[in-house]
């Protein structure tokens, strides 16, 4: 769900042999199987502050980036607006904000600016599937990738997101993503 690449120095050469002039894959997210006592609420985890951190692999474990993120989130009765400041340990910076709506008691649509199409989203128990296409730009040419994220909520409030990074079905790499939320 989180902007864990955009540039070409992010995913590194394991993507220069994938072709670049098709779409992404279809969005569209599976039901988690594993089941918890603890159930994951989006609008109520990530109202106020919630920081990140997290690491892209390409797809033979090679660490690609490492980053932090600093999100506010919103939640105004139907819809939750996420403000995303990243801040790459290389010195980048970049911003993402997601407008996620909640379209049923489980599921979840969501846009942002470099998100191709709708975000789709499924809550069972304590885990997210969370689906969409994003437009990356790779050494200068559009490139739709797919990120599939699957977040599980841990009983002390912490957040684990793991996400393949997909073109035509490849996995080519994948980002490790931590949320915590402020400790009151």
């Amino acid at each position: 769900m989180f902007k864990a690449l955009s540039k070409a120095t992010a995913i590194g050469a394991s993507f220069a042999a994938l072709s670049f002039g098709l779409a992404g894959c279809a969005t569209t997210a599976s039901p988690p199987t594993a089941k918890a006592p603890q159930n994951l609420v989006l609008e109520d985890y990530f109202q106020g502050k919630t920081t990140a951190w997290g690491v892209f692999q390409d797809r033979s474990g090679t660490l690609i980036r490492q980053f932090k993120v600093d999100i506010t989130g919103q939640w105004d009765g139907s819809v939750l607006t996420l403000d995303e400041q990243f801040d790459y340990a290389d010195g980048a910076k970049e911003s993402r904000v997601w407008k996620i709506k909640k379209t049923g008691p489980t599921t979840y649509e969501g846009r942002a600016g470099d998100v191709r199409g709708v975000a789709r989203g499924l809550v069972q128990g304590n885990q997210l599937a969370w689906v969409y296409d994003v437009e990356l730009k790779i050494d200068n040419r559009p490139v739709v990738v797919t990120f599939d994220d699957r977040m599980w909520l841990q009983s002390d409030g912490v957040l684990i997101n793991r996400a393949k990074v997909k073109k035509f079905g490849i996995v080519f790499g994948e980002a490790t993503i931590v949320f915590q939320r402020p400790k009151i």
